[in-house]
């Protein structure tokens, strides 16, 4: 199935940045992308339109559409949104983490930024705690330029972003800040795919590598198990092909063992095909890539209020989990692990 994605916020054209069409095109020469062996960023940066571009997201939020629950909170006026955060920066942890691929570990761990509250609220989240029970602090946005310049000097390989969708605005006046005190390390954006992919546009030329859990391949039950997200599969599906665009097929770094760009996605295996594992994967084998990078992940667990849905308490069995890596041979995938 090839989904139209050229547009999808077209009945909302009008509150769409005057300049959206340059976002687009700003890095159409892939000359920017390395000067002097520098980030991309750093030439965004220096131009300003870094900058530019966080303060147009803020702005975003007086009617917030940064993810697809569009839920129009005015967040600047203290409005928390269904994703459950207001305009301030709340951040659970940040620190060296070693709990991921070698590939993204390295000898120093990725720098992990921790962000609290989620719009999509899965009700099997194994980071309730934080993603819907709001545990965090509050934070400046200089205080977030500061933690990743920390993690920089503690020898992390990247700095890694997990649940970033809601705090965008932070993020990129928060990279503008840090990169002029000298940050230099890759962007990793840690996401559930439930993007705007307008708003994804943004982060190009910023994001080195998009980490992505594809979760559902059905609408029906994505609203179900989440905050009424049944517009998941279409905003999912549009946000990889535009992530796709920015930052292409995952390599690793031959002198580095690393991940140095691309996208990588993975998906977790649910009980009874909760999650439509068969049409997620053939939508990835006719629209991205043969050999995009999938994890295929077999370690669901019934946490959080899973208990209350007779459908998903229990655990993924063997059978399932070898049902989705037969799927994947099915559709020609070539690069699933």
């Amino acid at each position: 199935m090839i989904i139209g994605c050229s547009n999808p916020d077209s009945q909302k054209e009008s509150q769409e940045p005057q300049n959206s069409q340059e976002i687009q095109t700003t890095l159409a020469n892939d000359t920017i992308s390395s000067v002097n062996n520098l980030p991309a960023y750093v030439e965004l940066h220096k131009s300003g339109e870094l900058k530019k571009r966080g303060e147009e997201l803020w702005q975003r939020m007086y009617k917030c559409d940064l993810c697809p629950q569009k839920c129009n909170a005015n967040r600047i006026a203290g409005e928390r949104g269904i994703c459950g955060a207001s305009s301030d920066l709340e951040i659970a942890s940040y620190g060296a983490h070693f709990g991921e691929e070698p590939a993204f570990v390295g000898i120093g761990g990725t720098g992990r930024i921790f962000f609290t509250h989620c719009p999509l609220r899965c009700v099997y989240c194994i980071n309730a705690k934080v993603s819907q029970e709001g545990y965090g602090e509050k934070y400046t946005i200089e205080d977030l330029a500061e933690m990743m310049l920390s993690l920089q000097n503690k020898a992390c390989e990247n700095i890694c972003l997990v649940t970033p969708t809601q705090y965008t605005p932070h993020i990129l006046l928060a990279l503008d800040i840090a990169i002029e005190k000298g940050l230099r390390l890759p962007i990793i954006y840690n996401t559930s795919a439930y993007e705007n992919p307008e708003i994804l546009k943004y982060f190009d030329g910023i994001v080195d590598i998009y980490l992505t859990d594809l979760k559902f391949g059905c609408s029906k039950t994505a609203g179900q198990f989440t905050a009424n997200a049944y517009n998941y599969v279409d905003s999912a599906y549009c946000s990889l092909i535009e992530m796709q665009k920015q930052v292409g097929t995952a390599k690793l770094d031959s002198s580095t063992g690393l991940w140095s760009k691309g996208l990588i996605i993975r998906h977790l295996v649910m009980p009874n095909n909760i999650a439509c594992s068969e049409e997620l994967i053939k939508w990835i084998s006719e629209n991205l890539p043969k050999d995009t990078y999938l994890t295929i992940m077999p370690n669901y667990e019934p946490l959080y209020k899973a208990k209350d849905y007779p459908e998903i308490n229990r655990s993924t069995n063997s059978e399932e989990y070898l049902e989705v890596i037969e799927f994947a041979k099915q559709y020609g995938l070539t690069n699933f692990h």
